[in-house]
């Protein structure tokens, strides 16, 4: 009896301290990133990339998805594979033709899925999703290293034969499947070209890039020098608040961004909190808004040159929202799967945002008249 009644006792001691740290925690989770849309443009279901390093065509498959609702109004799933499957292939042969001083990898930029659609058009992921290997997820870890073990050997062979290519399309082939040259969609039959023109009413040469580097001639076009910018391709070179205003143009009258710069930072958190900042001061856990950085473009420069800042990941811009302190965030798709915090979405802060983007795509009416002059852009 006197066991029971003293385990009754430390039950009611115990019970108010932890209503009173319950209390605590709940007061604390309301103070840490609730978020409220601004503006938000469409889009479809979040993929995951899987084992792969082509998020540079699920970020921008994303984007021209939510271009394609912008445009038609119809909602199309793309394949996220139809454009690593010819972009590999004019990488082997560049690759070759730099005698391997070039850079083959997984990797790539926005306007890798924009140069493919110009030479073989874009297909529905129901036509071509590329999951030979695993029926469920995308793996490429095997495939890269044949892949790149046949063009090291037709360099190394010193006198590459005629049929090298062949054998490389073959082994894309047997890792993703072929190519499509005809396809049925929703009953009616098309070419990818015809695909991407008459159905998607996508236009490649409407699609542009934009990148802020201080070092490079401002509002010209200027080569990024990145290791993903494989093809050497130009983009726009704007200021750091240009950057900002024509992106916030952009999501303002409906369109979205394929966005691509560094996610290393201590705070890119796609887990707990779904956001990424870049705090002021060193803290290990985001208990609250914290203060972060001052987004200047010695900052920002400081840090591409030293290399905190590269160009490792791209995601889909598709809005912005503000904390409940009224700051400014921009809400990203990421390609990392749905199973995380807002349902695989985060949110990056105007300081990041400033900081850490390498470059964008956007379509051209996305930027505002007076700086598309200025670019020269039609």
């Amino acid at each position: 009896m006197k066991k029971v009644l003293l385990l009754l006792l430390i039950l009611a001691l115990a019970i108010p301290a932890l209503a009173q740290d319950a209390e605590k925690k709940e007061a604390k989770k309301d103070t840490v990133y609730q978020f409220t849309m601004i503006k938000e443009i469409p889009a479809l279901d979040i993929i995951s990339q899987g084992s792969t390093g082509t998020c540079w065509s699920f970020a921008t498959t994303s984007f021209l998805e939510s271009e394609i609702i912008r445009l038609t109004g119809k909602e199309i799933d793309l394949s996220e594979m139809f454009f690593p499957r010819h972009a590999y292939t004019d990488k082997a042969d560049r690759y070759v033709r730099l005698h391997g001083m070039g850079n083959f990898s997984q990797g790539g930029q926005a306007h890798d899925v924009t140069d493919q659609i110009r030479k073989w058009g874009m297909v529905p992921n129901s036509v071509y999703d590329g999951l030979i290997v695993d029926e469920e997820r995308h793996s490429h870890g095997e495939m890269v290293r044949v892949l790149t073990g046949m063009v090291d050997a037709v360099i190394k062979s010193r006198r590459p034969t005629k049929v090298w290519k062949q054998a490389f399309e073959a082994a894309i082939d047997v890792y993703l499947g072929k190519s499509p040259e005809f396809f049925e969609y929703e009953g009616v039959s098309y070419t990818p070209h015809q695909f991407a023109k008459n159905l998607a009413k996508i236009n490649a040469d409407d699609y542009i890039e934009i990148t802020s580097m201080a070092h490079l001639p401002m509002y010209e076009k200027v080569l990024l020098d990145v290791p993903d910018n494989w093809s050497h391709s130009l983009y726009y070179n704007v200021s750091m608040e240009d950057l900002e205003s024509i992106a916030d143009h952009a999501i303002k009258n409906g369109y979205s961004i394929s966005w691509d710069g560094d996610v290393s930072e201590k705070h890119f958190d796609s887990k707990t909190h779904g956001v990424a900042i870049i705090a002021k001061d060193d803290i290990k856990e985001l208990e609250e808004i914290v203060e972060e950085v001052e987004p200047t473009v010695e900052l920002r420069q400081e840090t591409y040159d030293n290399f905190q800042s590269t160009d490792d990941h791209l995601m889909h811009l598709r809005g912005v929202a503000k904390d409940q302190k009224g700051n400014k965030y921009y809400l990203i798709k990421n390609s990392w799967g749905s199973d995380r915090i807002h349902g695989g979405h985060l949110y990056m802060s105007r300081t990041f945002f400033l900081i850490k983007t390498t470059a964008f795509m956007v379509h051209k009416k996305g930027i505002p008249k007076k700086l598309r002059k200025k670019l020269g852009i039609k």
